[in-house]
């Protein structure tokens, strides 16, 4: 699976800011049609999608393309529109049920056969961003094709009738749900954006947060959010070394019979161990070992 510090949305109309996205260093772009685009340019943002797929070089970014939403109406002309250039993956907003997550698998599936790609190499992620969404989690996150979810705090507040606060503790029961059902399925799971685009402070604390809550990634919408938002989901030099002297040290001690044991003033058994394997499997898929 890919790692998805930084999921970077460019309006899908705008391929200037698409191109611009290329030289960020990203680790995903996510070419839009929904939100980021005015009702009267959607068929622009298919044709400028479309074209992006199969003339820009992506480089390591993922290439994903997000649609409008199952039952918007507007969701088939956009997921055929982009299926046959192939990109990395689709992103299909406010999932509230299985079903909708089992319609877009089936476009993606019948793109596979049509086309002799591999069942199941195109990969699907999705938003959850209402209150339905949030109570049928563990039925979307089920979902075979699925290597994440992300979630939309601003219509998760709107849906429950919440006041966004910086502090953002109106979003904290569906933020850890959101973790909890990824964790479950072996899924990332994407944190909120953060819309004070140019608060370089908030971002970081933001993002360092949702690293605590154990988001995978953050959604981000502006160059300026690349650098500090990745810096929070990459373990540091550090954290590096202090995992792999706790593995290390584990090691030695199973081969000697010992299970728990003390290290730094610490007793140290499988769930430290597993944290520690976590951070170092998060620096191999940031490239930093």
């Amino acid at each position: 699976m890919r790692a998805r510090r930084a999921l970077l949305y460019m309006p899908g109309d705008d391929g200037r800011k698409i191109n611009k996205a290329l030289t960020l260093g990203v680790d995903c772009i996510c070419m839009d049609m929904e939100d980021g685009v005015a009702l009267n340019r959607k068929a622009e943002a298919r044709q400028s999608i479309a074209r992006a797929l199969q003339e820009l070089d992506f480089g390591r970014a993922e290439k994903l393309a997000r649609i409008n939403a199952v039952g918007s109406g507007l969701e088939l002309e956009d997921i055929q529109a982009v299926l046959p250039y192939r990109p990395d993956g689709i992103v299909v907003p406010k999932m509230e049920s299985f079903a909708q997550v089992e319609w877009a698998s089936g476009q993606i599936a019948a793109a596979e056969q049509k086309y002799g790609w591999p069942s199941g190499s195109m990969r699907m992620l999705v938003g959850v961003e209402t209150a339905r969404g949030i109570l049928n989690l563990a039925q979307i996150a089920a979902h075979p094709r699925l290597d994440g979810i992300i979630f939309g705090g601003e219509d998760y507040a709107a849906s429950i009738g919440a006041v966004r606060t910086p502090e953002a503790v109106e979003l904290l029961y569906a933020r850890s749900a959101v973790v909890t059902a990824c964790a479950a399925y072996g899924l990332q799971a994407i944190d909120i954006v953060t819309i004070e685009f140019r608060d370089l402070e908030r971002i970081g604390a933001e993002a360092r947060f949702g690293a605590q809550l154990g988001y995978s990634g953050k959604q981000i919408i502006h160059p300026n959010q690349v650098e500090p938002v990745q810096a929070a989901f990459t373990p540091s030099d550090e954290a590096i070394a202090q995992a792999r002297r706790l593995v290390e040290a584990f090691e030695q001690h199973q081969a000697q019979g010992k299970g728990a044991f003390a290290l730094d003033d610490k007793m140290i058994d499988m769930p430290l161990l597993k944290a520690a394997q976590s951070t170092l499997e998060r620096a191999r898929a940031a490239g930093k070992i």
